[in-house]
C-alpha cells in the first residue's frame, strides 16, 4: 500500500497536521502489513489516551474497531524517562502467555509489529468493559470484584512460579529496573536520604529475585471491570522477579484512593482486605508470612514513591494530602517486620481529618 492510497483512507485527513498523516500512515502501513487493513478500505483513526509510556489509538476497520498500541522511547513526564521500545514485545508475550491459563483475563492479541514497536488487539468498548480506575473514582466501589482481582493476579503468579523456562524467556531485567526500579524506588531513595538505606534494600531484593512472572503494572487504570472478571492492561513491565511487587503495586493505589476520595473509604479498604485475602487464599508458592513482609515492605516504598517518584499519582494534589501520605509511609519504612495487617492498621489510625473515619 503505497502513501497516495494510505492518505486516502484517512478521513479525516484534511483537518490533520503533517505529522499526524505521517504518524497515521505508519499505522495504516503496520496495517496492512499484518493483513488486518485491506488496500482500498476505508477506516477511521482516533486517538486514547494512552498514559506516559504509549500511544494508543482507536481504529475503525470494515470488520470493527481494533486498538492499536506503540511504545514510546521517552516516556511523558516531567523527570527525564526513557525505556526501550522494545517492551512492547515483552506486553504481548506476557499476554498471549496469561491467555492461556484464562482467555477472560487479557484482550485478545490480532497482531504484532515488532520493527515498529507496536501491536494490535480487540477493542473492548468502555460501556462493557469500564476501566476500574473510573469507577473507584466515582464511588461504585464493588468489593467482590476486588477479591477477583487478587484471585486472578494469585492464579497467574502460582502458575508461572518455578519455571525456568518463563525465567528465560522474560529474562527483562534492564527493562524493569528501566520501568520500576529506577523511576520509582531508586529515584525516591535518593531524594530521602533518611529512608534512603531501606528503600534500596526493597528494590535491590526484587531486583535479585526469580520467583514468578511479575506483571509490574497492575493498577487499577489498566484493569477493565469485564463480565467475567477482570481483564489486564498495559504488561510492557512484565519481567520474571518477585510476585510480591505486582500485589504491593496495585493494594498501594487502594491506599491512596482513600486521600483522593475520602467519602469511600471504607470502601476502599474492604477492597483492600478482600484483594489482599484473595491473593493469598491462592498464594501456593510459598510461606505466607515471608511473602506478606516483602509486599508490606513495597507497598511502604509505593506510597512515598507515587508522591516522589518520577510518575507521581496525579490525583493527589494538596500538600496535606502528600505530607500525610509521606509521613506515613515513612513510619512504616522504618518498622521491622511489617506484615500487611500492620499497614492497613497504621493508615486507618493515623488518617487526618480530611479523611472520614
Amino acid at each position: 500500500m503505497d502513501d497516495t492510497g494510505i492518505l486516502a483512507l484517512i478521513e479525516t485527513a484534511r483537518q490533520m497536521s503533517k505529522s499526524d498523516i505521517e504518524e497515521f500512515s505508519e499505522i495504516a502501513r503496520a496495517l496492512g502489513d499484518m493483513r488486518l487493513l485491506a488496500a482500498g478500505e476505508q477506516f477511521a483513526i482516533s486517538r486514547l489516551s494512552g498514559g506516559v509510556s504509549c500511544d494508543v489509538y482507536r481504529v475503525q476497520l470494515d470488520r470493527g474497531p481494533v486498538c492499536v498500541k506503540r511504545a514510546l522511547p521517552k516516556l511523558r513526564v516531567e523527570a527525564d524517562w526513557r525505556a526501550p521500545p522494545e517492551r512492547a514485545a515483552t506486553e504481548v508475550a506476557w499476554i498471549r502467555l496469561v491467555a492461556g491459563i484464562n482467555p477472560d483475563w487479557v484482550p485478545k492479541i490480532l497482531g504484532e509489529d515488532r520493527a515498529r514497536h507496536l501491536f494490535v488487539m480487540e477493542f473492548l468498548t468502555p460501556e462493557t468493559f469500564p476501566v476500574w480506575k473510573g469507577e473507584l473514582a466515582a464511588g461504585w466501589v464493588d468489593v467482590g470484584f476486588a477479591a477477583k482481582v487478587g484471585a486472578a493476579l494469585a492464579c497467574v503468579h502460582a502458575s508461572t512460579a518455578g519455571r525456568q523456562d518463563l525465567a528465560r524467556a522474560f529474562d527483562n531485567g534492564a527493562q524493569f529496573h528501566a520501568l520500576r526500579l529506577e523511576p520509582y524506588l531508586y529515584f525516591t531513595a535518593d531524594r530521602h536520604s533518611d529512608v534512603a538505606p531501606r528503600i534500596r534494600e526493597i528494590a535491590d531484593g526484587v531486583a535479585k529475585a526469580r520467583i514468578a512472572l511479575m506483571q509490574g503494572d497492575v493498577s487499577p487504570k489498566n484493569i477493565l471491570c469485564g463480565p467475567r472478571g477482570p481483564v489486564f492492561l498495559d504488561a510492557e513491565t512484565a519481567c520474571y522477579g518477585d510476585p510480591a511487587f505486582d500485589l504491593a503495586f496495585c493494594l498501594n493505589h487502594l491506599l491512596l484512593k482513600c486521600v483522593w476520595h475520602p467519602e469511600n473509604t471504607q470502601l476502599y479498604m474492604q477492597s483492600f482486605d478482600a484483594l489482599r485475602h484473595a491473593y493469598f487464599a491462592g498464594a501456593t508458592w510459598e510461606e505466607p508470612r515471608a511473602l506478606d513482609i516483602r509486599v508490606a515492605a513495597l507497598l511502604s516504598a509505593f506510597l512515598l514513591a507515587r508522591i516522589e517518584g518520577k510518575s507521581p499519582v496525579e490525583y493527589l494534589t494538596a500538600e496535606s494530602h502528600k505530607d500525610f501520605v509521606r509521613q506515613t509511609a515513612k513510619e512504616l519504612l522504618r518498622l521491622k517486620d511489617l506484615m500487611l495487617a500492620n499497614v492497613e492498621a497504621r493508615w486507618s489510625a493515623d488518617r487526618p481529618s480530611f479523611v472520614p473515619r
